[in-house]
């Protein structure tokens, strides 16, 4: 079995799959909720987001969404993105092994207060 490229997958990558569990987005709204759920400590530039993209493409984490008359004015060449069921599942899978990242951590007293 080929190596994949997402393997381990990419604190990057596992933030955009993040800013698509709940629906569509185009890259710079990717950009603009990764920085917000990660309260602006991880600041996506192009260069990471859209080769990302591609990765995450081609592994079938996500698919472009063909959009039809709905593009607002202005807006039409933008590309929009959603997790496919298997990037869901990964996206799980990868949120599951860093709770149990974080149970060892608290478990040993290396992290102590409102963490999840």
């Amino acid at each position: 079995m080929p190596k994949r490229k997402l393997d381990p997958l990419p604190s990057a990558a596992f933030q955009i799959l993040l800013s698509l569990s709940d629906g569509e987005r185009h890259g710079y709204s990717i950009m603009r909720q990764v920085e917000e759920q990660t309260s602006g400590n991880m600041r996506l530039g192009p260069g990471t987001l859209y080769s990302s993209i591609q990765a995450m493409l081609e592994e079938e984490l996500i698919e472009e969404v063909t959009r039809r008359g709905d593009a607002e004015p202005g807006h039409e060449r933008r590309r929009y993105y959603r997790l496919t069921p298997s990037g869901r599942k990964r996206v799980r899978s990868e949120a599951e092994k860093l709770a149990d990242v974080l149970r060892v951590a608290r478990a040993r007293n290396i992290l102590r207060g409102d963490y999840v």
